[in-house]
C-alpha cells in the first residue's frame, strides 16, 4: 500500500542569478549509486537549494529553493503560513553553528490539481523574506515541459528523513542517495494505475526515499547544472528499496509554476 511521506511517527529564478543555477559553489560527492535508506552524509553544503521545513525547530518536510523569494515542495507536506519556517542553509540539524536562514513563509500555493491521491503533489512557498543566495544558499534550475529523463539516467534525491529501517527518527546530518530513473512501464508494474503523467519514479536498486523527506528534491545533472526533475511524493510503507519510489514531476507542473510566480 501506498503512503504519503509525512514524518507521522530550473529556470525560474532571480535575473541576477539566470546563468548560476544548479551549479554548487561546493561540489557535491557522489559516491555510489544505491541507498537515503542506509545513505551517506552530503558534502556540507554541496546541495545548496535544499530547504528543510520546519515548526518549532521540528523538521517535517523538505523543499528546494528555485529562487530568493520562491520554495518548491510536495503540496502533501501542507506547509502552514504563519506557522512554518523555510530554514536554508542547513547540514548538521543539531548544529548551532552553521549560518542558517531561517525565514517565515507568507503564502503556500497548491497546484490546482493535487488530490489526496497524489496526483500533482506541487507546492509552491512564497518566503516572507528574501533568501540571501550565497556559497551555501542558491537555487535549483527548473527543467522545460519538453526535457527527457530516461529510465536508468543516475540521479540523486537529499533529506533529512529516516534514514534507516531500524529507526524512525529523522537525520541529523543531511543525507543524500543516487538513484536510476526508472521507465514508467516498470513503476507501473509495481504501483499500477495509481501512476500517473504527473509522476515521475526512480529507485528499486537497493534505495529509496523514506520518511522525512517528502517535498525534496530529485535531482539530475544535465550537463553542468543540476535540474530539478521530482519532488519526493510517496511510494512503499516500509520504505522497500526494491520498490521504485514515485517522485512529482517537475516538467509537468513547469508552465503552472511559471505562471503562478509570475502573478504573485
Amino acid at each position: 500500500m501506498a503512503f504519503l511521506w509525512v514524518l507521522s511517527c530550473l529556470a525560474v529564478i532571480g535575473s541576477a542569478y539566470a546563468e548560476e543555477c544548479g551549479i554548487p559553489a561546493i561540489p557535491p560527492v557522489v559516491k555510489d549509486y544505491n541507498r537515503i535508506i542506509n545513505g551517506h552524509n552530503a558534502v556540507p553544503h554541496s546541495w545548496p537549494w535544499q530547504v528543510s521545513l520546519q515548526y518549532n525547530n521540528f523538521h517535517f518536510c523538505g523543499g528546494s529553493l528555485i529562487n530568493e523569494n520562491w520554495v518548491i515542495t510536495a503540496a502533501h507536506c501542507d506547509v502552514i503560513p504563519g506557522l512554518d519556517v523555510a530554514v536554508l542553509g542547513e547540514q548538521d540539524r543539531n548544529s548551532n553553528a552553521e549560518n542558517v536562514q531561517v525565514i517565515p513563509i507568507s503564502k503556500t500555493i497548491m497546484n490546482p490539481e493535487y488530490t489526496q491521491v497524489v496526483s500533482t503533489d506541487v507546492a509552491l512557498l512564497k518566503l516572507a523574506s528574501p533568501a540571501q543566495l550565497n556559497k551555501h544558499v542558491s537555487p535549483v534550475c527548473l527543467p522545460v515541459p519538453g526535457d527527457d529523463f530516461p529510465a536508468d539516467m543516475k540521479c540523486v534525491t537529499s533529506g533529512w528523513g529516516r534514514p534507516n529501517l531500524n529507526s524512525n527518527a529523522g537525520a541529523i546530518i543531511l543525507q543524500q542517495v543516487a538513484l536510476p530513473i526508472v521507465s514508467e512501464k516498470e513503476c507501473k508494474a509495481q504501483w499500477g494505475s495509481m501512476v500517473t503523467d504527473s509522476m515521475i519514479c526512480a529507485g528499486a536498486a537497493g534505495a529509496s526515499s523514506c520518511h522525512g523527506d517528502s517535498g525534496g528534491p530529485l535531482v539530475c545533472q544535465a550537463g553542468e547544472p543540476w535540474m530539478l526533475v521530482g519532488i519526493v511524493s510517496w511510494g512503499s510503507s516500509s520504505c522497500n528499496v526494491n520498490y521504485p519510489a514515485v517522485y512529482a514531476r517537475v516538467t509537468y507542473a513547469r508552465n503552472w509554476i511559471e505562471e503562478t510566480i509570475a502573478s504573485n
